[in-house]
């Protein structure tokens, strides 16, 4: 007879998707590897065929979304107007437009203290993400003259950490709902200011 949640055979794709609910009900470490099976609708023993143990389970939820994230924001940047700042802002509103809809996957890849690095897979699916953001920052500064020009990874990861700032304050969750301006317009309105600081901009503009 086949248990509920456990659907043609598919094990390790019903644990992750029992873990994704788990993490936004609970949080990362707020349910443990016997209640996904449980969530899951298998025994206890059965995550134990693909998985170690929880840390495991939140690491293929995380590896899924960095690999559905990355899609997304690649998506974004090529569809998004045309110019350098406009399709940086189309990657900017894709960020938030995924934090609120998949928030299991994004608290799984942000805020679970799973190591990108120490699965080979992990990091490849997570660096591709922020590459989207190498690029559009290499397009944005490339008229600055050499000695003016930003290291791009650095201007990346500016623009990742005001990203996530936004998401955490204002796009979902406690204690979102404090701004009366929307996580958009913040986010807009946030990089129009850092982008002129750098000089990708012109201050009138």
């Amino acid at each position: 007879m086949t248990r509920k949640g456990y659907h043609h055979g598919n094990l390790k794709q019903a644990l992750i998707e029992a873990t994704i609910k788990l993490i936004e009900e609970k949080g990362p470490t707020g349910f443990t590897i016997l209640q996904a099976a449980k969530q899951a609708g298998v025994s206890a023993a059965a995550p134990y065929r693909h998985f170690k143990g929880r840390e495991d389970l939140i690491t293929e939820v995380a590896k899924q979304g960095f690999a559905m994230f990355a899609d997304l924001l690649e998506y974004a940047y090529t569809k998004g107007g045309g110019s350098p700042v406009a399709s940086l802002e189309a990657t900017g509103r894709a960020y938030l437009a995924f934090a609120r809809k998949h928030p299991g996957h994004y608290i799984a890849m942000f805020e679970s203290g799973v190591s990108i690095n120490a699965d080979p897979d992990l990091a490849a699916v997570a660096n591709r993400a922020i590459n989207v953001l190498v690029k559009a920052a290499d397009n944005l500064s490339s008229n600055l003259p050499t000695k003016k020009r930003p290291p791009s990874t650095m201007v990346s990861q500016h623009i990742w950490a005001m990203s996530h700032g936004i998401v955490e304050l204002y796009a979902r969750g406690e204690p979102g709902g404090r701004s009366p301006f929307t996580p958009e317009d913040l986010l807009e309105t946030g990089l129009g200011i850092y982008l002129r600081g750098l000089g990708v901009l012109p201050k009138d503009n």
